[in-house]
C-alpha cells in the first residue's frame, strides 16, 4: 500500500505539453478516416455497388456485412493505440528517482588586501600595513582548506596569486606587499571585487568565501558594492585595520602625507559604513584585534554554517534525477508496427506511425545534448559569412567518435553507410568526422570546396587546400582569398600570399585576421633578409680570412726560400775557405811562398774576422725576422681569443649586474609582473570603481 501511495505521489511527466498532441491526433485520423470512406482513388473508377464489395472497409449497406463495418471501424483502432502510446512515450511519465554521483567540492577563498597609502597610519603600532600582514598569515593557517588566492589593490586591483591550496607561497608573498609597487596610487575596492569573483568563476567556484581587509571605503563606491553583493552569491568577509580615532600617515621616509591644501592626513576607521557592506555580503565584520578572536569571528560565524547546511539540502535536491519509462512504450508500439508491412496492408500510416517515434527515439537518449548537423545551405551560408577554417572549429562538438573501420565488418559498414545517407548529406557526414579530426576521410567526403579545403588544411595537405579553394563559385570571395592566402603562407609562398590577403581586403576590408598575417608576413620577411644579410656578411669574413691565411702562406714561403738560399751562400764561402787552406799547404815548401805568406797573414786574418761579424749579423738578422714572424702569428691567433673572452667577462657582468639588483630589490620581479599588466589594462580601457588618493 504505502508504494501505491508512493507512485501515487511521484508519478508525474516531464514534458507535459506533449500530452496537447492528443487534440492533433484526433484531427489526424478524422482525415484519414474520410480519406479512407470518401475519397478512395477506387471509387472514381468502379460503380458505386462495385466498389462496396471490392473496396475494403467501405460501407456495406445493402448487404449488412457486419464483418467489413468492423473492419472500417478497426481501421482506425491500430493508429489510435500507436498514437496515444507514442504521445504518452513523449510526455516523459516518471517516477523514481535514478541516483547521481554528486561531489562535495570545498569551497575557494581570496584574500584582498588594501595597498593604498592609508595603510600606513600608526594609530596601531607599529602601522596597518604591518599588522595587516601579520593577520593574513593568521588567517590562512585558519583556513587551511580548499584553494586560496591573494589579491592586492590601490588604484586597480592585481592577482598576486592564483588560487592554490600553497598557502606558505601566498605567505613568501605577503611581506612584499607595500603601497610603492603598486603601479596606480589610490583605492579601488571595486576593481579588486570584481577580480575576486573572476578568479573564483574561472577555478570553478560559483561561490566562495572573500576576506577584506581594509581601512575605508568611500561613499561614492558603497552602491556599486551593494550591487555587486546582490548579483553574485559571494560571502563577504570584512576585516577593519585601524581605529576610529585615526592617525596621520608616516611615509617610509618619515614624512606626513598632506592634502592638497597642506593639511595633514588622518584616516579613521568607519567601522558601521564596513559593517553595512559586509551584512549586504552575506558576511561578518570584526575590527582588528592583538588576538585571535577576530579571526575566529571572521570565520567560523552562524551565518556561514547555516550557509553550508543550506547548500548542503540543495545539493541533496539536486543530486538524483528522474528515469524516465516512457522508453518501454515502444515495446508494445512495434508489434502493431509491424502489421503494416503486410502485403497489401496500409502503407500510407508509415508516415504518420513513424514520425512521432523518430520524436520518441530523440528525446530518450542518453546523452548530455543533442546536436543537430548544419544542412548544406547553412554550411554554405556560414563559409560565406567567416572563415571556413574558424567556422568549422566553432561548432558542436559531437558525443562519441564512430568506430574504428578496421574493427567493423563490411556488412556492418554498409549499413551504417545507407543509414546514415538517409539522414545526412555528404557535407554532414563529412563535417561529424572533422569534429572527430578525421580531416582526411573528411576531405574525402566534402562536397563543398571550402569545407573540403578547410579539412585538407587542418591534415596538413596545403596544397590539395589551395586547389580546392581555388575551386567553385566562392574562390573569389573574401573569405577563400583569406584561406588561399593561409596555405601559400604555409606553402612559404609568401609574395603571393600577400597577394591573396591583398584581394581579401578589397572584397572585405573588416577582415582583421588578413590584416595581423599581412603583418606577420612582412616581419618574416624582413627577419628572412636580415639572415641573409648576416650570412653574406659571415661569407665576406669567412673569405677574408681564407685571404689573410693565404698571404701569410705565401709570406712564409718566401722567408723559407731566403733561409735556403742565406745556407747556400755560407756553404759556398766555406768551401772557398777550404779551398785556400789547401792551397797554402801546398805553397809551405817554397820559401819564397812562406815570406809571402808570412807577409800577408795580417791581410788572411783581417778577411776573416769580417767575414765571421758578417755572418754573425745575418744570423742575428735571420733571429729577429723569426722572432717578428713569431710574435705576429701569436698576435693574431690570440686576438680572437682576446675577443672572445672579452665578450665573455661582459656577459658575465651584465649577468652579475641584473642578480645583484635582483638581490638589492626582492620586489622587482612582482613589481614588474604588476607594471606590465597595468600598461596591458590601460590600452584596453580604464578599470571601473571610484578611486580616491589614498
Amino acid at each position: 500500500m504505502s508504494s501505491i501511495n508512493l507512485f501515487l505521489s511521484n508519478f508525474h511527466f516531464v514534458r507535459p505539453y506533449w500530452l496537447l498532441a492528443v487534440f492533433a491526433l484526433l484531427v489526424v485520423l478524422w482525415l484519414l478516416r474520410k480519406h479512407r470512406f470518401h475519397q478512395s482513388p477506387w471509387q472514381q473508377f468502379l460503380p458505386q455497388h462495385l466498389s462496396q464489395v471490392l473496396v475494403e472497409g467501405s460501407k456495406n449497406a445493402k448487404t449488412g456485412d457486419s464483418k467489413k463495418t468492423l473492419s472500417g471501424k478497426n481501421f482506425l483502432a491500430k493508429p489510435l493505440i500507436i498514437g496515444l502510446l507514442t504521445i504518452i512515450a513523449l510526455a516523459g511519465p516518471v517516477w523514481q528517482k535514478l541516483p547521481q554521483p554528486v561531489y562535495q567540492t570545498e569551497r575557494g577563498s581570496v584574500l584582498i588586501m588594501d595597498m593604498s597609502y592609508s595603510m600606513y597610519a600608526t594609530d596601531i603600532k607599529p602601522n596597518r600595513l604591518t599588522r595587516a600582514r601579520f593577520k593574513a598569515i593568521d588567517l590562512l593557517n585558519k583556513i587551511n582548506e580548499g584553494d586560496t588566492g591573494l589579491i592586492a589593490y590601490a588604484g586597480d586591483a592585481f592577482i598576486i596569486s592564483p588560487l592554490t591550496q600553497d598557502i606558505k607561497n601566498i605567505e613568501l608573498l605577503l611581506p612584499s606587499l607595500t603601497p610603492e609597487i603598486m603601479p596606480e596610487l589610490g583605492a579601488n575596492p571595486l576593481a579588486a571585487l570584481t577580480l575576486a569573483h573572476e578568479m573564483l568563476l574561472n577555478a570553478g567556484h560559483l561561490n566562495g568565501d572573500i576576506y577584506w581587509f581594509t581601512d575605508d571605503v568611500d561613499n561614492e563606491e558603497l552602491t556599486d558594492i551593494y550591487d555587486w553583493s546582490e548579483e553574485f552569491g559571494h560571502q563577504l568577509n570584512i576585516l577593519g585595520v585601524g581605529t576610529e580615532s585615526g592617525a596621520p600617515i608616516t611615509l617610509p621616509g618619515g614624512k606626513l602625507l598632506k592634502d592638497n591644501s597642506g593639511a595633514i592626513v588622518v584616516p579613521r576607521l568607519p567601522s558601521e559604513k564596513l559593517k553595512s557592506l559586509a551584512s549586504r555580503g552575506h558576511g561578518n565584520y570584526q575590527t582588528i584585534s592583538n588576538d585571535d578572536s577576530d579571526l575566529d569571528k571572521l570565520i567560523l560565524t552562524d551565518h556561514l554554517l547555516e550557509r553550508n547546511n543550506k547548500e548542503q539540502r540543495k545539493r541533496q535536491q539536486m543530486g538524483d534525477q528522474w528515469q524516465e519509462q516512457g522508453a518501454w512504450l515502444l515495446l508494445l508500439v512495434l508489434p502493431l508496427m509491424l502489421s503494416y508491412f503486410r502485403r497489401g496492408g496500409a502503407i500510407l500510416m508509415l508516415p504518420l506511425t513513424s514520425l512521432p517515434l523518430l520524436f520518441l527515439l530523440s528525446a530518450t537518449v542518453h546523452s548530455p545534448a543533442s546536436f543537430a548537423a548544419k544542412s548544406t545551405d547553412q554550411a554554405t551560408q556560414q563559409a560565406t559569412e567567416q572563415s571556413s577554417v574558424q567556422a568549422i572549429e566553432q561548432a558542436n562538438t559531437l558525443t562519441k567518435e564512430p568506430a574504428n573501420p578496421t574493427q567493423t565488418s563490411t556488412l556492418t559498414q554498409t549499413s551504417q553507410k545507407i543509414w546514415q545517407d538517409l539522414w545526412n548529406t555528404n557535407d554532414q557526414q563529412a563535417q561529424q568526422q572533422y569534429n572527430h579530426q578525421n580531416y582526411q576521410g573528411a576531405a574525402q567526403q566534402f562536397d563543398h570546396s571550402q569545407w573540403q579545403g578547410s579539412a585538407h588544411y587542418k591534415a596538413g595537405n596545403y596544397q590539395a587546400a589551395l586547389d580546392a579553394f581555388q575551386k567553385g563559385e566562392q574562390a573569389t570571395s573574401a573569405n577563400s582569398l583569406y584561406n588561399q592566402g593561409n596555405a601559400l603562407a604555409q606553402l612559404q609562398q609568401y609574395e603571393q600570399a600577400l597577394k591573396s590577403y591583398q584581394q581579401a581586403l578589397q572584397k572585405n576590408p573588416n577582415l582583421q585576421d588578413a590584416k595581423d598575417n599581412i603583418e606577420k608576413i612582412k616581419q618574416q620577411q624582413k627577419k628572412q633578409k636580415q639572415q641573409e644579410q648576416q650570412q653574406q656578411q659571415q661569407q665576406q669574413q669567412q673569405q677574408q680570412q681564407s685571404d689573410q691565411s693565404k698571404d701569410q702562406q705565401s709570406q712564409d714561403q718566401k722567408d723559407q726560400q731566403q733561409d735556403s738560399q742565406d745556407q747556400q751562400s755560407q756553404d759556398q764561402q766555406k768551401q772557398q775557405s777550404d779551398d785556400a787552406n789547401k792551397q797554402q799547404k801546398d805553397s809551405a815548401g817554397d820559401p819564397q811562398a812562406n815570406d809571402e805568406k808570412k807577409q800577408n797573414k795580417p791581410q788572411d786574418s783581417n778577411k776573416e774576422q769580417q767575414d765571421k761579424k758578417s755572418e754573425q749579423e745575418k744570423q742575428e738578422q735571420q733571429q729577429k725576422n723569426a722572432e717578428q714572424k713569431d710574435k705576429q702569428q701569436g698576435e693574431e691567433k690570440s686576438a680572437a681569443q682576446i675577443a672572445a673572452e672579452q665578450q665573455a667577462k661582459e656577459t658575465e657582468q651584465k649577468y652579475q649586474q641584473l642578480l645583484n639588483k635582483v638581490t638589492d630589490d626582492p620586489y622587482l620581479l612582482l613589481r614588474n609582473k604588476m607594471q606590465l599588466e597595468y600598461q596591458k589594462r590601460k590600452q584596453n580601457g580604464a578599470s571601473h570603481g571610484v578611486k580616491k588618493k589614498w
